[in-house]
């Protein structure tokens, strides 16, 4: 898990160094996964058992691509009480278009994964083979085996598993050949499917960008320093915190004055930044600083761990902090 969330990481800054990475490494596992557990029934699950092993892996590679992701979670931390402090519905029209924008640009990482799966099963051939002999489609094998050739129709599900059926071993090589060629041609066709979406994709999002290239360098290397700073100034302070109320608590102490931002102040660094040319703000946080110090703003002054904040319940969503067994 670690190392696919990893892999992920990389993904997610959306080089094509990253891609190439996480595309290799679906395509060794993919591999490994075929030679060592896949094996064809040759029976009435040909179909269900080819579809399963093709299909499936990759729908949960696309999963574990979204729950690893720290924008997914980012969007959707706190977004239906957003949804319901918004008055006016326009303003949660337009936070559910912002949502979506979100999420179609996490789709083009996280979908990386899925298609390399299905796009070297289909090159591999093995998995097609299964399922494609086990259909009930009598056109299609009709067009396998030929119109008159009823023996090669009925044993059709038998063939991925080499000789042991009645029909002649060059019609059955004959066959599996024609399948074989049939998925490597699908494969081919996704790969480069999935490439030139990416480049047109790339191409209008470069074309339409507001930022010169150099900037926008400047921007991803600054987002990715604050988000590694972040975290590590996040596991400082709270180390700061939990050792300051044991001490309190152990040693029957007044507590010292630790201050930590307020609920307001999290949630305005937490939410999604879109670039602007008006400022020259490249994220929340570094918006939220330089409004602090222009307007000398009372909503980032820092209070005490005994916030005069009202205290609300503590949702549900965040009960799995105290967990301990999922960190995004």
């Amino acid at each position: 898990m670690d190392k696919f969330k990893t892999v992920v990481n990389i993904a997610n800054k959306q080089t094509n160094l990253g891609f190439g990475l996480v595309a290799l490494l679906t395509a060794g596992g993919e591999q490994i996964f075929s030679s060592v557990v896949f094996s064809c029934p040759c029976n009435h699950l040909n179909f269900l058992y080819g579809t399963v092993f093709l299909l499936v892996p990759a729908l949960a590679l696309l999963l574990l691509g979204y729950i690893l992701s720290k924008k997914t979670w980012k969007l959707l931390t706190g977004l239906c009480q957003q949804q319901r402090r918004a008055k006016l519905k326009l303003c949660r029209l337009r936070k559910l278009a912002v949502a979506g924008t979100v999420l179609c640009q996490v789709s083009t990482t996280v979908l990386v994964a899925p298609s390399s799966w299905i796009a070297v099963a289909l090159l591999n051939g093995n998995y097609y083979e299964c399922a494609m002999t086990g259909t009930n489609v009598s056109v299609y094998n009709k067009h396998l085996c030929g119109e008159n050739n009823l023996q090669c129709q009925q044993e059709l599900h038998r063939f991925p598993c080499g000789p042991g059926s009645r029909v002649l071993q060059d019609e059955r090589q004959g066959v599996l050949l024609t399948l074989r060629a049939q998925s490597q041609i699908l494969g081919w066709l996704i790969i480069a499917s999935l490439m030139l979406f990416n480049l047109l994709l790339t191409c209008v999002a470069r074309c339409t960008s507001p930022i010169s290239y150099l900037q926008l360098k400047f921007w991803r290397s600054y987002v990715e320093e604050e988000s590694n700073l972040i975290d590590s100034y996040s596991t400082k302070h709270a180390k700061e915190l939990a050792e300051r109320n044991l001490k309190s608590f152990f040693n029957h102490k007044l507590p010292e004055n630790i201050l930590t931002p307020s609920n307001r102040a999290w949630e305005k660094i937490s939410s999604l930044y879109k670039f602007s040319t008006k400022d020259h703000y490249y994220s929340t946080l570094h918006r939220y600083v330089e409004d602090w110090q222009e307007t000398n703003n009372v909503m980032m002054r820092m209070a005490s761990v005994k916030s005069s904040e009202p205290a609300d319940d503590t949702p549900a969503v965040l009960d799995f902090v105290d967990d301990g067994r999922m960190s995004l």
